[in-house]
């Protein structure tokens, strides 16, 4: 038989025989390898054991000591469960049941559930777990799998379009259930080690509200149940830290009914935090050479079907007709950016052109998929764009790249730093693309920097290096992006005149510091459970007046911490009432004053970590707080020593 070449994680290659599996790949590089596959990731995709690789693959092989091994566990959770429900729904019909990063959720129909039948069905689910039943692949004709599922809607719609034209067809079987399903899963019901379903929701059949409503069940799985305990221990920090719980109680934003879903509407309070955060990223696009620019929030769509949108992203576009002619609310600004860029005739001197906008953008996420400020309809970027020359790429996003890990040590925050290649649905050549995606990981790897490579996760136009940043509970969160695109100036015909004096065609890279406003305020509130650094708080100082004969001497000090947010506590209840209210309401400093501090023109400053000092000087404090806002420390620190 001939032979293929796959690619290990190393880099090294190995040489196989054709219609060699995941399985066979792990025996050839050593037998104890082989006995404890699990499961292939081949070219990003995990797979099973039992699927063929391909001539040039990139195959990594997954066992029970993987990071990929704990989703495979969940993938076969999934099943217990709906194995569990039908036994005792036997009514139920099963669409979906996917593991997910959180655990695993299946979507069923025609049975009757709340939260109070949950604690039955996860007790049939340890009764399957402790049966250690055998979970085995078995391929099934295309007819077998029609006949099957002749009765449910939801299997025959996979089967006609994600599986249509497969001849064969993956079940898995464990007892006396069985599921069409790709896999991969653990050997055995008893590899789960512990499980607890969560809560149950609705969902539309594959996400369109023009679709039937399915039950949606959530739940989650682990190896052990020391596991599981710290996670859900995890789980009631993270409901403790909601950034919509925490939005309310400290009045940041509200996304009410009447406005429509997914269109944030920022309080004072919020609005204060946004400015703040507005502030910095403008200081740094100055610092980097960036000029400002403002485009309107909707184009004609010719603008749209020249840059290649409305082609790619039109299903998530907000269109409208005004006087017969269609109008698009813009998706992205990168558009408008390469329009401005239009409007000029440059030189090879005057690269790079660099622009930023606070942009507001539109996208049309199905309503299911909204939640809170991490998935909105209307939401603003620190969108910047440059216009360079190739010569210039990797200088550019060098400097993109640092001021990307400004933010991160400004915030306190670590990031998980991803290469995202060519998707399936783009635009351009292959060799456009390959030199693009060249460039980028040239950046990376000369600065030594980690990262995992996304295969097809790249946008439409061109790839990109992700950031997703890790909260104080080490959850991710999609964030700042730098993407190179050479499609995007062919579209719009930009040139510059060269030192030939030949016209030449400029890159253009795209790149934002925080991703989006709206989500990475929701990384912030989570991150800092509400409490913000100094000088991103909304109410900086709070001043606690012991009684109402000191008011006046509480309004003096006010105006002498100048510019600063500082509000004067003159509701007339116990000072042990104000320092809880304050200490509630997350303030970074407290100052009381009586009688003693107004004689000697003082001050006692109290922080909300409750430590307190008395007799500081009203000119000590401001300077500290000129000091501790300019360097945008983390923590209130006056009282530190």
């Amino acid at each position: 038989m001939s032979e293929i070449v796959v690619t290990l994680p190393d880099g090294s290659e190995l040489s196989v025989e054709e219609g060699a599996t995941v399985g066979d790949v792990a025996y050839a590089i050593g037998p104890g390898l082989g006995k404890d596959t699990v499961a292939g990731v081949v070219d990003g995709e995990l797979v099973d054991k039992a699927d063929p690789v391909h001539d040039g693959a990139q195959v990594v092989i997954v066992t029970d000591q993987s990071d990929e091994y704990l989703r495979v566990l969940r993938h076969t959770a999934a099943h217990v469960f709906a194995q569990a429900l039908q036994r005792l729904h036997p009514e139920a019909k099963l669409a979906i049941g996917p593991p997910t990063d959180e655990g695993f959720y299946y979507d069923v129909t025609d049975v009757d559930l709340d939260a109070d039948d949950l604690a039955e069905i996860e007790q049939e689910m340890e009764a399957i777990i402790d049966e250690d039943l055998p979970v085995e692949r078995e391929l099934r004709s295309r007819e077998d799998a029609l006949e099957l599922y002749e009765d449910n809607p939801y299997k025959r719609d996979i089967l006609e379009n994600e599986a249509a034209g497969d001849d064969e067809l993956s079940f898995y079987v464990q007892g006396d259930f069985q599921d069409l399903c790709k896999g991969p899963h653990v050997e055995s019901t008893g590899e789960v080690g512990a499980v607890k379903l969560l809560n149950i929701s609705s969902a539309y059949w594959r996400g369109d509200e023009e679709n039937e409503t399915l039950t949606r069940v959530y739940g989650t799985a682990f190896e052990s149940e020391k596991d599981l305990q710290d996670h859900m221990e995890m789980r009631a920090e993270a409901e403790e830290r909601d950034h919509r719980k925490i939005g309310r109680e400290m009045d940041l934003f509200s996304i009410p009914e009447v406005t429509g879903p997914g269109l944030p509407l920022y309080h004072p309070n919020g609005k204060k935090i946004l400015s703040e955060l507005s502030g910095f990223a403008e200081s740094l696009n100055v610092d980097a050479g960036y000029d400002p620019v403002e485009t309107p929030h909707l184009f004609r769509t010719e603008l749209w079907k020249k840059s290649g949108h409305y082609d790619n992203y039109v299903d998530d576009m907000f269109l409208l007709d005004v006087n017969d002619e269609e109008y698009g609310l813009k998706p992205m600004n990168c558009p408008g950016h390469a329009t401005i860029f239009d409007q000029h005739s440059w030189s090879y001197r005057d690269l790079p052109v660099r622009y930023f906008e606070d942009g507001k953008v539109y996208r049309k996420e199905q309503r299911g998929e909204l939640s809170g400020l991490s998935r909105v309809w209307s939401f603003t970027i620190d969108d910047g764009h440059l216009f360079c020359r190739p010569e210039q790429i990797e200088a550019e996003i060098r400097q993109v790249m640092d001021s990307i890990y400004e933010v991160l040590d400004t915030f306190g925050l670590d990031a998980h730093v991803a290469l995202a290649t060519r998707p399936e649905k783009s635009v351009g050549s292959d060799e456009i693309w390959e030199h693009a995606e060249s460039q980028l990981r040239s950046v990376l790897e000369n600065q030594n920097i980690d990262y995992d490579l996304e295969p097809g996760d790249g946008a439409f136009y061109g790839p990109k290096i992700d950031f997703a940043f890790e909260d104080a509970l080490g959850r991710k969160w999609d964030g700042p992006t730098v993407q190179v695109d050479f499609n995007m100036p062919e579209r719009f015909d930009l040139t510059y005149t060269g030192e030939d004096n030949e016209e030449h065609r400029p890159v253009m890279i795209h790149r934002a510091l925080y991703g989006s406003y709206e989500r990475f305020f929701m990384v912030l509130i989570e991150h800092f459970n509400g409490k913000f650094p100094f000088w991103l708080a909304p109410e900086q100082v709070r001043i606690l007046p012991i009684s109402d004969d000191q008011l006046g001497y509480a309004h003096r000090v006010k105006n002498e911490l100048g510019d600063f947010r500082v509000s004067v506590e003159d509701r007339s209840w116990t000072l042990g009432r104000k320092i809880r209210e304050a200490q509630e309401d997350n303030v970074p400093y407290m100052l009381v004053l009586g009688d003693d501090e107004e004689e000697a023109g003082t001050i006692s400053v109290r922080d909300r970590q409750e430590r307190e000092t008395k007799d500081v000087s009203i000119d000590e404090f401001r300077d500290h707080l000129d000091a501790e806002y300019g360097e945008k420390r983390l923590e209130p620190d006056f009282l530190a020593d």
